[in-house]
């Protein structure tokens, strides 16, 4: 995939993210934070299943149990990340919280990629990427100004 390309589903899948972020807020309002986390996930699955359906899926299913034992607990930190987003904005507002998550999603991230953990590749540690952590963290302050 073209580097270009990659930036846009990046950009899209933050958008999307703040978008849902945002929606999931107003429904956890109404009806709860966990009970709106249980709805976004059916509602998810559902689309899903459909997509597979509809030949979306290229995958093999004959190699589900060779995913390593970390491959399945994607769907509990999906669960855990709604709640979560939910929380956190409904009591920050939608741009602290996002600012916050984005500092720890690449600082988690950044550990991942210099560690190679989880299958990840490794990319080595730089003092570069460490200032840009730095440099998140005081543009998280300065969002929450």
């Amino acid at each position: 995939m073209h580097q270009w390309s990659s930036i846009l589903f990046a950009a899209v899948a933050g958008t999307a993210m703040a978008l849902q972020g945002t929606f999931n807020t107003a429904a956890g309002k109404v009806i709860g934070i966990a009970e709106n986390t249980l709805v976004v996930h059916l509602i998810g699955a559902a689309v899903i299943a459909l997509l597979l359906l509809f030949g979306i899926g290229k995958g093999d299913w004959s190699r589900f149990f060779e995913i390593p034992w970390y491959g399945y607990l994607g769907g509990i930190l999906s669960a855990v990340i709604i709640f979560a987003v939910v929380a956190g904005m409904a009591h920050l507002g939608v741009g602290n919280a996002t600012a916050v998550i984005i500092l720890f999603q690449v600082s988690a991230a950044l550990l991942i990629d210099s560690f190679g953990l989880f299958g990840a590749d490794k990319i080595p540690f730089a003092w570069s990427r460490l200032l840009g952590v730095v440099l998140l963290f005081f543009g998280t302050k300065l969002v929450f100004k």
